[in-house]
């Protein structure tokens, strides 16, 4: 029976990562992002079935503005990401394990203007699929906050506008755009 290594200390996991392949680190990765994803579904589902969908949103709304100003907080330390602008929040989406999981496109203008196109995206294949019913309350009202909250971390001159949002025709169409500015 091999020995166990010791990895104590604060903050250390139990493993080390090291030892994994890249290939499986990648998985992981992927993995991780998915569950990220499921775990915002679940929880607004339980609120949603065990109070009310108001207060769902309600706290849905809460939980993105506080996980966000946390978010940004340590990824641009952790990743070095530097200066307020556009530019500066496109990386953000880039290393922000909740857009792995979205086909998105990046539009970079210039290092104060760019575009922000999602062309699939799992959240609102869930909604359609249940009936679109709460499309216009997610993608309305939700997802504005939180891109202006993400907008509002990097700058808070920074500008957020609406250039598409769902209900969508067909399955082919844009899920969202975004476009955000620095004057």
């Amino acid at each position: 029976m091999s020995k166990l290594k010791d990895y104590s200390g604060p903050y250390q996991a139990n493993l080390k990562l090291d030892d994994f392949s890249k290939e499986a680190l990648v998985r992981l990765v992927r993995f991780y992002s998915r569950l990220y994803q499921a775990l915002d579904g679940f929880w607004y589902l339980a609120v949603k079935e065990n109070i009310n969908n108001e207060q769902a949103l309600t706290c849905d709304m809460w939980v993105w503005e506080k996980l966000i100003k946390y978010q940004v907080k340590h990824l641009t330390e952790e990743m070095n990401i530097q200066g307020g602008d556009v530019t500066a929040l496109m990386k953000i989406f880039q290393v922000d394990p909740w857009f792995w999981y979205f086909g998105y496109e990046i539009k970079l203008i210039d290092k104060n203007h760019g575009l922000f196109t999602v062309n699939q995206c799992p959240t609102l294949e869930a909604l359609e699929k249940e009936g679109g019913e709460r499309i216009k309350e997610i993608c309305g009202i939700v997802d504005p906050m939180v891109f202006r909250q993400y907008a509002k971390s990097i700058n808070p001159d920074m500008q957020v506008k609406i250039l598409k949002l769902p209900p969508r025709q067909s399955h082919e169409e844009l899920c969202c755009q975004w476009e955000f500015i620095l004057e």
